[in-house]
């Protein structure tokens, strides 16, 4: 076989297949991922925007993953990123490295196995988790019910989907929908499964067995990590990009809750046994005594909250004794969704008697479900260097992973300081973007500091006269849900005498939200913490980001509150590394969102005046990206009018793509299968077109006849025709 062609080689074909050019901190990052795994040690890369980090590490990666004959795990934590390499960046990377290479190579996506369709359960093989969803709906029920009709269409999707994965589902439907459908890896029959041979996962899995890299998310690989589960394969090269993630990925993966519900549904499961009734006897108890309790950190286990988690505890117990089949015997799905529940409410009743020396436990009350006990670790710092760097080389990249200037901060809370830390390597390859020249970074230092109370009116005057400077095209990012709608309310009162439109987070699925907001300049979006990350809308519809205040976690925040105190009582400065540090990374992100790509123009407006004069300021500043700084109101009204006057066309945000099994696209949808165009297998509203439906709709369409008469005329809602319309790219419906 010939010498392999060398990395420089390998990513200037990668670069020209997806035809970008090739920029110095990609090369040098690629470089630095080459070396890393050569030498065996760790390395975390921050590359700004626009560096093109996904191929820095996805060509090196791959080069390995083919000399080596061992599989490379990529790990993300938002789907879009995910989408993005799976959708965009490997085939094209496969495509150019086929012939230097001398193959293809290959990939899959894996995900955990509740975001899977579940065969056994569509067809009646377990219980189903309502009383009142019944997977045999009929159209009556259907039309009156919309959990009803979201189950009808989970079943039709079921007839149509090649991988099962509901993020391929547009619209998507509920969670007590979707649970109909679907089972958790405690649930799952497994191997004993009479459908087995059909199930989504483990096709999945068996597809990700022989490819070169697999992509997952952070929740998944830490799973496998944590728990042993090797539903991985063995591996020696781990990437973890959005790695300003992972921390609270992986905290979020080992924390546990009880609620009273949680504990009514195990002893329902459990059936009519002694142990099941005195099971379904601490329901009660278990409500008084959390809804007794105040919200917040439990310092110390209140007296009666210990008897009744005790009461819980011996009671699933002995439960799990009684339902428990017979060693060989064959386990049916109601079965196996008894044990699944009962055991998950045994074991955190003991986990938070236990009291371990870094778990944290604290009470929310939830509007919908009532008081909720958590129990989580105060830090997953040692638990991480053990299981996710003591076996593999690990590369760790984001835009944001240097905080305040420097690595130390993120590498603290994955376990990369101290003593017997792993050996790792801090690199930032810059951006290739002209921060300076692109953006200016304004701070409304006139404003009064931020409140308890919510925001005062000349903070909605301010954020007023940016946004009709802006002509719309703004991205507003709060620090809670209550002051998002509060704004969005705000403006549009305001601006009723403008076209512009104020979208808020809640009015629709976030996807299809930011979608909106990328197709019309005129259009503002405002919404929390999950906005303030993965958001991509390049160009002209995103020219201003405003930021509403320092995103310090809320005082009374029971991990954070904890970890700043541990650290206090160490000597440290707990404010600096907790606080602090995570009001810096989100400003980061948010930031961020503004300058996607070279030729971007815009302002960050920050509403907070502690940005310029607190003492920790300068930290949160050299966080941030360069941006020209500025408190001068009117030369940044002036900016925002320029760049209004001056905008190009929108970048509409790229719909998701038609996957079949183990993540690959699937290429162009076909007009006969019912699936929408934005959609990656979807069935919109639950009516599956036929080939002559959509016929007849083609031909009306030519002969100029309104949508309401072909509505009619095919006995249809217009709402389903005009979305048939779009989905096969038959223009815009009228």
């Amino acid at each position: 076989m010939p010498d392999r062609p060398d990395l420089t080689e390998l990513l200037h074909a990668a670069v020209t297949a997806v035809g970008g050019t090739e920029r110095p901190g990609q090369v040098e990052m690629a470089r630095a991922v080459a070396r890393a795994v050569e030498r065996e040690e760790h390395l975390l890369v921050q590359a700004g925007t626009g560096t093109g980090k996904s191929l820095a590490y996805l060509v090196p990666a791959v080069a390995h993953a083919m000399a080596t004959g061992k599989p490379v795990v990529v790990a993300t934590a938002t789907l879009a990123l995910q989408a993005q390499i799976v959708d965009r960046d490997l085939p094209r990377i496969a495509e150019a490295l086929r012939p230097l290479m001398g193959r293809r190579p290959t990939y899959a996506l894996v995900k955990g196995r509740s975001n899977y369709l579940c065969r056994h359960k569509v067809v009646g093989g377990f219980p189903d988790d309502d009383e009142d969803a019944l997977l045999a709906v009929g159209a009556f029920d259907a039309d009156r019910s919309r959990l009803g009709g979201e189950v009808v269409r989970l079943r039709e999707w079921a007839e149509v989907t090649e991988s099962g994965d509901r993020d391929e589902l547009v619209p998507g439907v509920s969670q007590r929908a979707w649970r109909q459908v679907s089972v958790t890896a405690k649930e799952c029959l497994g191997s004993r499964c009479p459908v087995v041979a059909e199930c989504f996962v483990e096709q999945s899995r068996e597809v990700a067995r022989d490819v070169d890299v697999i992509v997952t998310n952070h929740a998944f690989m830490a799973i496998d990590a944590f728990e042993g589960r090797h539903m991985l394969p063995d591996h020696d090269l781990l990437v973890v990009d959005e790695a300003h993630e992972l921390t609270d990925r992986i905290t979020s993966t080992v924390t546990d809750e009880l609620t009273s519900s949680a504990v009514s549904v195990a002893a329902r499961r459990a059936g009519k046994g002694d142990a099941a009734g005195r099971l379904a006897d601490t329901t009660d108890l278990v409500a008084d005594t959390l809804e007794d309790l105040p919200e917040g950190r439990l310092d110390r286990l209140p007296e009666r909250l210990v008897e009744t988690l005790q009461l819980v505890r011996d009671a699933a117990r002995a439960a799990l004794s009684e339902i428990k089949p017979d060693k060989g015997a064959e386990v049916d799905g109601s079965t196996q969704l008894a044990l699944a529940a009962v055991e998950e409410v045994h074991d955190v009743a003991a986990r938070v008697l236990e009291e371990r020396e870094l778990d944290v436990a604290w009470l929310s009350k939830d509007p919908r479900r009532g008081a909720v006990l958590r129990v989580a670790p105060m830090s997953v710092a040692m638990a991480v260097r053990e299981k996710i760097f003591g076996e593999r080389t690990v590369v760790l990249t984001s835009a944001t992973i240097e905080l305040g200037g420097s690595f130390d901060a993120v590498a603290g809370t994955l376990g990369l300081k101290g003593a017997g830390s792993p050996p790792w390597t801090g690199l930032d390859v810059g951006s290739p973007f002209d921060y300076p020249q692109q953006a200016i970074a304004y701070v409304a230092a006139h404003l009064p500091a931020p409140g308890r109370d919510g925001a005062a009116p000349v903070v909605f005057d301010e954020i007023e006269a940016l946004v009709r400077a802006a002509g719309g095209r703004t991205l507003g990012l709060f620090s809670s849900r209550r002051a998002a709608e509060a704004a969005a309310e705000q403006l549009r009162d305001r601006l009723s005498d403008t076209d512009i439109r104020v979208l808020c987070q809640g009015d629709d699925q976030t996807p299809t939200l930011v979608r909106e907001f990328a197709s019309d300049a005129s259009t503002c979006l405002f919404g929390t913490m999950s906005l303030w990350q993965g958001v991509d809308v390049p160009g002209p519809a995103c020219q201003l980001v405003i930021i509403d205040r320092i995103p310090f976690p809320r005082p009374d925040d029971p991990l954070s509150s904890a970890r700043s105190e541990a650290i206090s009582r160490a000597g440290g400065n707990g404010f600096m590394s907790v606080s602090a540090t995570h009001a810096a990374l989100r400003l980061a992100q948010g930031a961020g969102r503004l300058v996607r790509r070279a030729d971007d123009r815009g302002v960050v407006a920050f509403l907070d005046p502690r940005m310029t004069s607190a003492r920790y300021a300068p930290f949160l500043q050299r966080s941030l990206p360069p941006f020209w700084p500025t408190t001068d109101r009117d030369l940044v009204l002036g900016a925002l009018r320029r760049l209004d006057g001056t905008a190009g066309e929108v970048v509409p945000v790229a719909a998701p793509a038609a996957r079949g099994l183990g993540g690959a696209t699937t290429g162009p949808v076909a007009v006969d299968v019912p699936v929408a165009r934005s959609p990656r297998t979807a069935v919109t509203g639950g009516h599956a077109w036929s080939a002559e439906q959509d016929e007849e709709l083609r031909d009306g369409l030519e002969a100029g006849i309104p949508v309401e008469e072909l509505a009619d005329h095919l006995e249809l809602a217009p709402d389903l025709v005009t979305a048939r319309i779009n989905q096969l790219g038959l223009g815009r419906a009228g």
